[in-house]
């Protein structure tokens, strides 16, 4: 892509209302517009990691072997009052009238929906055990929505649901999905905390959200400090493994971690004083089983073994998709802008011509540009008869992960710069070497096809 030709309005100011760093800089970053409170349009730079994450969900949700379905964003509210939920839920619920006076709703999540497709289509335990996500648009009413993507009326999420037999199968999906969003989360470049939490309207006994600490977190959360020195890494495991994926859940759950909703001040005094933390934390998933709460109010039955019909266990796992994208922005940027972290960077590097229409920089820059395309990276090439500073201006804000820098009087000794967002650091390097230096780092992250 060709900065000249891509559609990237930049702001040179951050609008007033926007009070966090995340919030102002996906406006003068050109990735969202907002269209009404809580509710924004994707721009092209934004909706591509947008779709980032979501590639990134789907990938560890297959690897788990979960199966992607899609629901429609309008609900019957009589599949609600089955559940007992549509007057419960609270005015966070955007309830909808149709033309023939059916009860409708907006959905801010899905379990009815779900188990109604669930019972219409499994009767034997011989199709357990099974869940079914999906990657769609919510919308939850907030009395004051503030703070950008990160607290929307309307937000993109993944919402999983799975069905199992007993309580002990469905406590493993529990921990298999806790695997799988550790691996989500660490591809992203992000460190996300299993912290014990409130089930909320959802209910259950059993939930743990998933928090990134950072200093505009909406929560009050406790920790002891040895749990970010856990790392989940490259370890393979083996999803159907009862022994392996409960071994994960205590490793990252024995050290005590809970949001203000749950914690217990005991307790936490018995971490030893060095390694108590309190902090604030931004809630980018949550887990959460509860039983037969939705099967038996729904009659989600299947045959057992014995003959008999009996309610499935169920539970439910969520990620914000369209909140992580402002969640990575507070986690990881500085006073000039956006750093992406590889795994979710709209381009995977900016190609900067120092001196556009110079015959010899011009055709630099296009060769680099089709190198990196050949080898399965985008790039974004800054074409813009603009100044030096300015385009440097603009690929700090928008934050892609490496720049290489062409101009004139290095092409005279053979050499580009090669700039890491993240640290500062330059190199020079020669064309090539410099293209197969980002080849080796994204393949670090399983990118690019060379």
């Amino acid at each position: 892509m060709r900065l000249s030709r891509y559609f990237l309005p930049v702001l040179k100011e951050s609008p007033r209302d926007a009070t966090i760093a995340s919030h102002q800089l996906m406006l003068r970053a050109g990735m969202i517009k907002q269209s009404s409170a809580g509710i924004y349009s994707w721009l092209p730079l934004g909706f591509k990691v947008l779709r980032r994450i979501e590639q990134i969900v789907h990938e560890e949700q297959a690897k788990a072997g979960h199966i992607a379905i899609q629901m429609p964003t309008i609900q019957s509210a009589d599949l609600w009052r089955e559940s007992g939920r549509y007057d419960a839920y609270g005015d966070e619920l955007l309830r909808i009238t149709d033309r023939h006076k059916n009860d409708l709703l907006f959905t801010p999540t899905a379990e009815e929906m779900v188990t109604d497709i669930f019972r219409a289509h499994v009767s034997s335990y011989k199709q357990l055990p099974l869940t079914l996500y999906q990657i769609q648009w919510k919308f939850r009413d907030e009395r004051r929505p503030r703070f950008g993507v990160m607290r929307g009326r309307e937000f993109y999420m993944k919402d999983g649901y799975n069905f199992d037999l007993t309580k002990e199968d469905a406590l493993h999906a529990y921990n298999r999905h806790l695997v799988s969003y550790l691996r989500t989360y660490e591809r992203m470049g992000l460190q996300a905390i299993p912290m014990r939490a409130d089930s909320g309207p959802i209910g259950g006994d059993d939930t743990h959200e998933f928090l990134v600490l950072a200093d505009t977190g909406e929560s009050e959360v406790f920790y002891d400090s040895a749990v970010t020195d856990l790392t989940f890494g490259d370890r393979e495991i083996d999803y159907d493994s009862v022994e392996q994926c409960q071994g994960v859940l205590e490793e990252f759950t024995s050290k005590y971690a809970r949001t203000d909703e749950t914690h217990d001040e005991a307790k936490f005094n018995e971490v030893p004083e060095e390694r108590r933390r309190t902090a604030r934390g931004i809630e980018v998933g949550q887990i959460f089983y509860f039983g037969t709460k939705y099967s038996e109010a729904m009659g989600a039955t299947v045959q057992g073994p014995d003959g008999k019909a009996v309610p499935v266990h169920m539970g439910s796992h969520g990620i914000g998709v369209s909140r992580l994208v402002g969640a990575i922005i507070e986690a990881s940027h500085d006073d000039k802008g956006i750093i992406w972290p590889e795994g979710v960077t709209p381009f995977h590097a900016g190609i900067v011509n120092l001196k556009q229409g110079d015959a010899e920089a011009d055709a630099a820059c296009q060769s680099l540009y089709d190198a990196l395309t050949e080898a399965g990276l985008e790039p974004l090439y800054d074409d813009r008869d603009e100044r030096a500073g300015a385009k440097f201006g603009t690929m700090d804000l928008i934050g892609l992960p490496w720049r290489i820098t062409v101009g004139p009087r290095g092409l005279k000794n053979g050499v580009v710069e090669l700039t890491s967002r993240k640290t500062g650091e330059s190199e020079e390097l020669a064309p090539d070497a410099a293209v197969a230096r980002l080849v080796e780092i994204y393949k670090a992250h399983g990118i690019g096809s060379a």
